[in-house]
C-alpha cells in the first residue's frame, strides 16, 4: 500500500507542478503582449494585420505542422519562385468526404458548386469487393487547356502556379468548362441551399474570401453567373496558413508545399515510386499527384 501511495503522491505532485507551470507561462506570454494588445484593441480592420507578427516557424515532428513551416518558408521567397502542388496518399483516404464539406464552408460554395468532389469506385466482384477513394480538386495544370479557350483572358496562371480566374472580367460563357479534361470547373447559377423556403439562411450570405477579395453573396454579382473552380485556398496560402482539405483530412491524406523547395515534404513524397498523376497523356502537366 506504502509503495501505491508514494506513486499516486508523485504523480498528483507532478500534475500541480505542471499545471502551475502553464499557468506561468501563460501569465508571462499574456504579459508580455500586453503592448501589442493594447495597439490592437485601437487599431482599425485595415491595419490589424500590419501590426500581427508573422508566426515563425515550430519545430516539430508531425505533418501538419512540418507542411505549415514548408508555407512559411517558401513565402519568404518571390511568387514567382514558388510552385505550390498538392499530394493525395490514396492509401490514407477513407472517403469520409470532410476535404469536400470544409471546401464548401471555407469558400461558401452554393449548390451544385463543388470544388473537391471524392470519386468512389468499387473494385472486384461481389462478394470480393473493395472501394477506393479518389479526391479530385483542380489539378492546377502546368499548361492548362481551360486558359487557352477563355475570349477575354480571365482564366489564367498566376504566378505561383495556381490557375485562377478573374471574376470581374468572366462572362460566363463556360468553355473553360468545356475544355477540363479533370471535369473540375463547375458554374455558378446563383442559387441558394435554402432557397423556395420561409428564408434564406444568413449563414449563405456570408461573404467570401477567394483570391483575397471579400465578396457578399447577391444576385447578380459575382461570382454568381462565373465559372468557379478549386484553387488549393489561395487565400490562405497567402497568409501563411494551409489549405482547408488539407487541415480537416482524418488521415492526413493531403499535402501541399512547394515542389521547388527540395526540403520541403511534397518534394519528398513525389520522389515515392508510387507517385502518379491523372491522365498524364494529356502533356497538361498537373500539380496534383497520387500515391497508390
Amino acid at each position: 500500500m506504502g509503495s501505491k501511495e508514494t506513486k499516486n503522491t508523485s504523480r498528483r505532485d507532478f500534475l500541480i507542478k505542471g499545471a502551475g507551470a502553464a499557468a506561468l507561462g501563460a501569465g508571462a506570454f499574456a504579459i508580455s503582449q500586453v503592448p501589442l494588445l493594447e495597439k490592437l484593441a485601437s487599431a482599425n480592420e485595415d491595419t490589424v494585420k500590419d501590426l500581427l507578427p508573422f508566426p515563425e516557424l515550430i519545430e516539430s515532428d508531425e505533418i501538419i505542422i512540418r507542411m505549415q513551416n514548408d508555407v512559411r518558408r517558401a513565402l519568404k521567397k518571390p511568387l514567382n519562385e514558388i510552385q505550390w502542388i498538392m499530394v493525395i496518399d490514396l492509401k490514407k483516404c477513407v472517403g469520409c468526404s470532410s476535404c469536400t464539406v470544409a471546401c464548401v464552408s471555407e469558400n461558401v460554395l452554393p449548390p451544385g458548386v463543388v470544388y473537391r468532389p471524392v470519386i468512389e469506385e468499387e473494385i472486384g466482384t461481389f462478394p470480393n469487393v473493395t472501394k477506393k477513394f479518389t479526391p479530385r480538386p483542380c489539378m492546377q495544370c502546368e499548361h492548362p487547356p481551360c486558359t487557352k479557350v477563355c475570349p477575354i483572358g480571365a482564366t489564367y496562371k498566376s504566378e505561383d502556379g495556381i490557375v485562377a480566374i478573374d471574376y470581374d472580367k468572366c462572362i460566363g460563357c463556360r468553355y473553360c468548362i468545356t475544355a477540363c479534361p479533370y471535369g473540375a470547373r463547375t458554374f455558378d447559377w446563383g442559387e441558394y441551399h435554402t432557397e423556395n423556403t420561409p428564408e434564406i439562411m444568413q449563414y449563405e450570405k456570408e461573404p467570401n474570401y477567394e483570391y483575397g477579395v471579400e465578396r457578399v453573396r447577391e444576385k447578380k454579382n459575382s461570382p454568381i453567373g462565373n465559372a468557379r473552380k478549386c484553387h488549393f485556398c489561395k487565400h490562405r496560402l497567402h497568409k501563411g496558413m494551409l489549405s482547408m482539405c488539407v487541415t480537416t483530412c482524418i488521415g492526413r491524406a493531403t499535402y501541399i508545399g512547394d515542389k521547388n523547395d527540395p526540403e520541403s515534404l511534397v518534394a519528398e513524397l513525389i520522389a515515392s515510386p508510387r507517385v502518379m498523376r491523372l491522365k498524364e497523356e494529356l502533356g497538361t502537366e498537373p500539380n496534383v499527384y497520387y500515391l497508390t
